[in-house]
């Protein structure tokens, strides 16, 4: 194989392995919070997606108090799944991180009374449409 051909290849992988970040829009429930999220593409069809808040105030502070932060997350799908939780008590920055066997489309944030929810009940605090992001 020669160099540059070498080098092409090489480059096609850095360029797939870069994540991108992309922030949510400004809650109207908590506006003071500054949420991202970096989604990275690990082996096909893996997705890691790493989210982090800023300035997230406690949900019991809200003005209808809630428990915990419950992150949902959709599949190409539509398939909308409880992936884990916030719970930013004295915290001034919040982090959750996991990996998903699909491309998520879209993520969304809700203050819940209980983190094992399977639908998402509570209030919405913000909303990132992966696909309109992108384009």
């Amino acid at each position: 194989m020669n160099t540059k051909l070498k080098f092409i290849m090489l480059l096609m992988v850095i360029l797939s392995s870069c994540s991108e970040t992309l922030e949510f829009p400004v809650s109207k429930v908590t506006p003071g919070a500054d949420i991202t999220a970096e989604i990275k593409e690990q082996d096909d069809p893996n997705y890691l997606v790493t989210l982090e808040a800023k300035n997230l105030a406690a949900p019991e502070r809200l003005q209808n108090p809630k428990n915990i932060y419950v992150i949902w997350v959709v599949s190409e799908k539509g398939t909308v799944r409880n992936t884990g939780h916030f719970n930013p008590k004295n915290e001034s920055t919040s982090t959750f991180k996991a990996s998903f066997p699909y491309q998520p489309v879209e993520i969304f944030i809700t203050a819940e009374d209980e983190e094992s929810t399977c639908l998402p009940y509570g209030i919405e605090i913000t909303r990132l449409n992966l696909n309109k992001e992108k384009k």
